[in-house]
Order: C-alpha cells, then sequence, then structure tokens
C-alpha cells in the first residue's frame, strides 16, 4: 500500500467514523452505552467504569467536526458524571477512565473550570486509595461480600494520567509521585518476564506482602488475557510520556511485542492469549483496538525503525478492525463487532462494546496526524 492509498484510506474509515458517531449522537443522546445488543447499544449507570468512553467519543468526533451537537451531548453527560463525585460508595479506582475522557477532555477542549475542578475531585478520589505499604492503588470496593482491599489490577495504568494530569494542572508532585509508585509496583509485580501481565495481583493490605493472583477476567491466574495486555502496553507508554522514564517505555515495548507476536492471521486476538483450546473461541476486537492505539502511542516515543515498526503494526490491525470487524451499516450502533466483555461471566460476548469503538476512533485519529488526546 502506498503513501497515497494508505492516507486515502484513513481519511475513508474517519468520515465513515464520523457519521457513525454524529447519527449516534441524535439516536443514543444523553445516556452511557456499554454493549449492543441486537443492533442498540443498551445502558449504564453513571458510576459504571466505561461510563466516560461515549463523552470521549463525542469530544473526539467534536474536535474534528465541530458539530455542536456532539459538544452539547457530551457536555451533558458531563454534568450527570459529576454527580458520582459525591456518590462516594459507588465509585472505585477506575475514575481515571471516566473523568479523564469527560471533565478532563472538556477542560482541554473548552477550557471550562467546573470540569477541570471535576477532574480534579476524581483525581483526589483516586489518590485516596492508593496503599502506602504496598504501593499500589486498591481496585474496587467490597462488592459481593469479597474483601478487596489488597487488591490491584493491570487495568489501573489506565488511571494512572488523571493523577499525572492532576500534578501538573497543581504544579503539586504528589499526585506524580503516586503514580509511579503503582507503575512501578505493576512492573515488578504484574509483569512477567516474556511481557505479559497478571489481570489481578493480591497483596496483604497491612503489610504489602504479595499474596498471590488471580484470573479475573482471564482464564486463569497464569494465563494472558488479550485486553489486560492491552491496558498495560498502553498504561506503560502513557507513564513514560509524562514521566520520561525509560523503564515505563521498556515495558510497554516488551508488552506489545508479546501482544504482536501473539495475533492470529487478522490481527483480533482471542480473548486469551494462552486458551489451551482456542476452538469456537471469541476473538476481542477492543483488545486489538486498546493495543493499536497503544502501539501508536508506544511509536510517537520512538525514532527511525523502531516507530516505524510499531506504527506498522498499530496501523495493521486497525486495517483490520475496519475490513473485517468494522460494523458500517445504519442497523447497527456499535463501531465494532466482535468485541469480548468478561467470557467466563458470559456477559458481553461477542458483541459491540463502547470501549472498543472509543480505542478504534482515538487510533485512527492517531494515524490521521493526531497528537494530542485526552488520557
Amino acid at each position: 500500500m502506498t503513501q497515497l492509498d494508505r492516507n486515502e484510506w484513513i481519511d475513508d474509515v474517519w468520515e465513515r467514523t464520523a457519521a457513525k458517531i454524529t447519527r449516534n449522537a441524535s439516536e443514543i443522546g444523553v445516556k452511557f452505552p456499554h454493549a449492543s445488543l441486537n443492533g442498540a447499544y443498551n445502558s449504564c449507570p453513571a458510576h459504571d467504569w466505561g461510563a466516560g468512553f461515549w463523552p470521549g467519543l463525542l469530544w473526539l468526533g467534536y474536535r474534528e467536526t465541530g458539530d455542536e451537537l456532539l459538544r452539547m451531548t457530551a457536555e451533558a453527560l458531563e454534568v450527570k458524571l459529576s454527580v458520582t463525585l459525591t456518590s462516594y460508595d459507588e465509585l472505585h479506582h477506575d475514575v481515571g477512565f471516566m473523568f479523564s475522557l469527560s471533565s478532563v477532555a472538556q477542560y482541554k477542549l473548552t477550557e471550562d473550570p467546573v470540569a477541570k475542578r471535576h477532574g480534579l475531585m476524581a483525581a483526589n478520589l483516586l489518590a485516596g486509595r492508593f496503599n502506602i505499604q504496598g504501593d499500589f492503588i486498591r481496585a474496587w470496593p467490597d462488592w459481593n461480600g469479597e474483601d478487596h482491599s489488597g487488591w490491584a489490577i493491570i487495568d489501573c495504568m489506565m488511571n494512572l494520567p488523571l493523577l499525572y494530569w492532576a500534578s501538573n494542572e497543581l504544579g503539586d508532585p504528589r499526585y506524580k509521585h503516586l503514580a509511579m509508585r503503582h507503575a512501578d509496583m505493576a512492573l515488578k509485580e504484574f509483569m512477567r518476564p516474556d511481557g505479559s501481565v497478571y489481570h489481578i495481583v493480591c497483596f496483604d493490605p497491612e503489610t504489602g506482602e504479595r499474596t498471590g493472583a488471580l484470573a479475573g477476567q482471564g482464564h486463569a491466574a497464569e494465563s494472558a488475557w488479550a485486553r489486560g495486555t492491552a491496558w498495560a502496553l498502553y498504561g506503560f507508554a502513557l507513564s513514560y510520556g509524562y514521566t520520561g522514564e525509560e523503564r515505563y517505555l521498556q515495558a510497554a515495548k516488551r508488552t506489545a511485542h508479546y501482544f504482536v507476536s501473539r495475533l492470529p492471521e487478522d490481527k483480533v486476538p482471542y480473548w486469551d492469549f494462552l486458551l489451551p483450546d482456542q476452538t469456537g473461541m471469541p476473538r476481542d476486537s477492543s483488545a486489538a483496538a486498546i493495543a493499536a492505539s497503544g502501539l501508536l502511542e508506544i511509536a510517537s516515543h520512538c525514532s527511525g525503525a523502531d516507530a516505524d515498526f510499531y506504527r506498522r503494526a498499530g496501523a495493521e490491525i486497525i486495517r483490520s478492525l475496519d475490513e473485517k470487524y468494522g460494523a458500517w451499516d445504519q442497523s447497527e450502533q456499535g463501531l465494532l463487532l466482535h468485541a469480548t466483555g468478561y467470557y467466563e461471566k458470559n456477559a458481553y460476548v461477542d458483541v459491540p462494546i463502547i470501549y472498543g469503538d472509543y480505542f478504534f476512533t482515538e487510533a485512527v485519529l492517531k494515524l490521521k496526524g493526531r497528537t494530542e488526546f485526552f488520557w
């Protein structure tokens, strides 16, 4: 594919993506979509970890098109999200996902001081979950009768940018220090020598001693959940972007090579890389989209052949998602087919999921040359 062909393709896929975002803005409105069932997105509560992805999509679309409907819808969603900041028992470690793509995005694009304040409040809540004995941000409230006080999860690497952003905005390094402590813990306790990662690592919350690992959303504790691998790949790259610490870039690269080297021919992974039998197992297009955007993030911090490798790997995944997994007809609100939410609980398997749509769109815009995003 020549450079001209590549540019024509990415412009075309962006136009199709933007058209669907605009149409969905009219159909979905001020709700928080999560998964598309029978062609239409359902809704999740405002405190759900994925509630920020729809406003994030709207802000991406607004920045490129200037469509006021997208802006007004995103602003209305930010107001609804902000209410959760005072519903303390409903919030969790994923306030980074929620507020980076809503409040922080709104502040970056409109300089809204109220949205900035909401982002900083969320950063304070996230910092308050830090366990100084184990250097980790604890996951989840104690839902379903389980004690989560010593649990940390790999997904949280994507929440750290909220803390880095807060430090930059306030000129206060405390948030950055906490984020780096968590990132260093993840590098030590989550990442295996081959670049794969655990989903859940457990610690004694009193002493900080590591006590084991759990399967979480992976097939087994020692397997390699595809989306968790993508979270690590992208999350370490973002930590490098904020800190310039080489160990984070090397971690991102190691996980990237694990991810890319184990992809099937169409560049979209099965939901876990270490399934004992892939027969009949679903893919996870959302993991592919997250990884593609992460690969492009890594490329932005490299040069020469190194940058070419990661950029090409990300572009190949997006090309395959467009051609083999894209839902471009009018009967489907989702952008990407065949995502897997939580296989072991049969929750949202083989359907479009909003975070897959978000990261696909983010990666498309990176391929178009955009360099500033909301993390």
